[in-house]
């Protein structure tokens, strides 16, 4: 590690990267639920890297698959074989949808290559391609991605925005059935809205899409990016519902921390892609599927959906204790370890800001929700001493409240 300063790295970061993220602390390495700063400084990381280290930061059995693979092969290019992708594929497939993967490097990549999917299974099914998406959704920063996002604050001054994608209210079944026509291909949605505010679809919802999609011929797509890989207390957010997709995208925690994408079919969709029709120089690298089956080999070991699952419900009830005291905090939204304290003002950046200075670090998902992404195997010590952190930071904001 360099011997520059706090500030001086910080002045790097400034002066030669792109102002596209409003950074504040200067990070120098993680251990389990913590994070510590080159001032000296440490915090619980309760957004885990926006849901990325599932299980915490530098997890041994991570740690070591990585060691490992990268003394063996860091990258072959997908032209070859190797053990470590058809592994991870073969995982992906047990855990999935019984069909085949694409490996990608990120979320938007892997949304990516499920809009192409699309593409090329409606152009073989009638010349079809539009993908009916949800107000408020987030997909991705790609332009194609960016134009199946249902918020409009990320898509100012990128017009004009890819055609082909049209928009339906999330958890209004009529919405959707209205957005359907014989330009139709797909619908898609996110059974927990991440970004747009920690929002669970409801039952009658989602099935209620399953059963459109099968109605209409069209395909059901879920994007599984911010609320899979047990985030929700089910390996997959879909699993809450009783349903299938036809085919979902995984990102974020796949990799244990290092990049990694997946665009997950069903059987019948697993040939769409043919040599040539799909790539990526990166995706799929053998480092980086290495950490993801470490991840899912601990999962299994650990029990850690289960254990998301157990402690969503305790953490829950912790921030629902807030509503009973606070009149500025309205309620608690989400799934699992995919919470959102919902404020009736506009306060989640002060909330934020002011739980980073106690020692909590937490996301916003809009101006009026702060999201907590805690580690799926964290502790009860790591649960008790965040809800307190919590209640300090709202006395201070909202002034105590008997």
């Amino acid at each position: 590690m360099s011997n520059e300063k706090t500030e001086d790295i910080a002045a790097l970061c400034s002066d030669y990267q792109m102002d596209t993220y409003a950074r504040t602390a200067t990070l120098v390495r993680g251990k389990g639920s913590r994070v510590f700063a080159e001032n000296g400084m440490q915090y619980l990381d309760f957004t885990s890297g926006i849901s990325v280290v599932n299980l915490g930061h530098a997890h041994p059995a991570v740690v070591e698959a990585i060691k490992g693979q990268a003394e063996q092969l860091v990258h072959s290019s997908n032209l070859f074989y190797n053990e470590p992708v058809g592994r991870l594929a073969k995982k992906l497939s047990q855990v999935g949808l019984g069909g085949k993967c694409f490996l990608a490097n990120s979320g938007a990549e892997a949304n990516e290559a499920m809009i192409k999917l699309v593409r090329l299974w409606g152009s073989a099914n009638g010349g079809r391609y539009e993908v009916v998406c949800m107000r408020n959704s987030f997909h991705g920063r790609t332009l194609a991605t960016l134009s199946a996002t249902g918020q409009s604050k990320v898509q100012k001054g990128f017009d004009p925005l890819m055609p082909g994608f049209a928009f339906a209210t999330f958890n209004d079944l009529e919405s959707v059935k209205a957005a359907v026509t014989d330009k139709t291909a797909a619908v898609l949605i996110e059974c927990v809205q991440g970004e747009g505010g920690c929002i669970p679809a409801a039952e009658e919802f989602v099935q209620g899409v399953r059963a459109l999609c099968d109605e209409k011929g069209i395909l059901m797509l879920c994007d599984e990016i911010q609320c899979g890989m047990g985030r929700t207390g089910k390996m997959w957010a879909f699993e809450h519902y009783g349903v299938k997709p036809d085919a979902f995208t995984a990102a974020k925690s796949l990799g244990g921390g290092l990049p990694l994408g997946a665009l997950i079919a069903s059987p019948a969709l697993s040939g769409v892609f043919t040599p040539g029709s799909h790539g990526s120089t990166f995706g799929g690298n053998p480092v980086a599927c290495a950490a993801s089956l470490a991840v899912f080999k601990v999962y299994d070991e650990e029990k850690i959906v289960d254990h998301a699952a157990e402690y969503g419900e305790l953490f829950r009830k912790g921030l629902e204790a807030f509503v009973e005291k606070y009149d500025q905090v309205l309620e608690v939204r989400g799934k699992g370890l995919l919470l959102g304290l919902v404020l009736k003002d506009p306060d989640a950046q002060k909330v934020q800001d002011e739980l980073r200075n106690g020692g909590l670090l937490a996301c916003v998902a809009g101006p009026h929700v702060v999201r907590f992404l805690p580690p799926l195997n964290m502790s009860e010590d790591d649960l008790e001493e965040a809800l307190e952190m919590i209640g300090d930071t709202l006395d201070i904001v909202y002034g105590e409240e008997e």
